[in-house]
């Protein structure tokens, strides 16, 4: 085994039960059917890859979260494994896609999607799904992995841009409503 990899983005009543000793207090002990919780792993990590590039794992919707996908070393891409069955043939599958399409962009890392029952997908740093496999659909993909970026502003600064714009408007409505 090279290295394993903890999921640190719990999904909360389903692999956690958020305040749990308060929960058990009032009688209720587990709303899914297993006993207890999961524990969170801690954080994002880089793995090294044999003839790849290093990766950074993310398991189900841990790819949802923006700022929260690279850890201390920044990976080359992004795989994400995914059981979407759960969402049904509705809009959840597409818009997980979606998710991952946006932090690719955010991160300007590729992404590697694998979903069972979902959308299987090779995603670009800009954007652009490479190649997939649609919805229910069984197979194989074989894709050139695409490059990484430079760190976009994004990556480097985070929310720190929209922070700086919230301050300015708020100074400037603060100017205008003294005149």
């Amino acid at each position: 085994m090279l290295s394993t990899y903890d999921k640190f983005h719990l999904v909360p009543f389903g692999e956690y039960m958020p305040f749990e000793a308060v929960m058990r207090e009032l009688g209720i002990t587990k709303l899914v059917g297993f006993p207890g919780s999961f524990s969170a792993g801690d954080g994002p990590h880089t793995y090294d890859v044999p003839g790849a590039p290093d990766a950074g794992p993310l398991i189900c919707y841990e790819i949802l979260f923006p700022g929260a996908v690279v850890g201390d070393k920044r990976p080359q891409w992004l795989i994400n494994v995914t059981d979407d069955s759960w969402f049904g043939p509705w809009a959840g599958p597409r818009q997980h896609l979606l998710a991952a399409r946006v932090r690719a962009i955010e991160e300007g890392l590729p992404v590697v999607r694998s979903a069972n029952t979902g959308i299987s997908a090779v995603i670009d740093p800009v954007g652009r799904t490479v190649a997939t496999l649609d919805l229910d659909e069984t197979g194989e993909m074989d894709s050139q992995l695409p490059r990484a970026l430079t760190m976009p502003p994004y990556a480097r600064y985070r929310d720190a841009g929209f922070f700086l714009m919230l301050l300015v408007s708020a100074g400037l409505s603060w100017l205008l409503a003294r005149q």
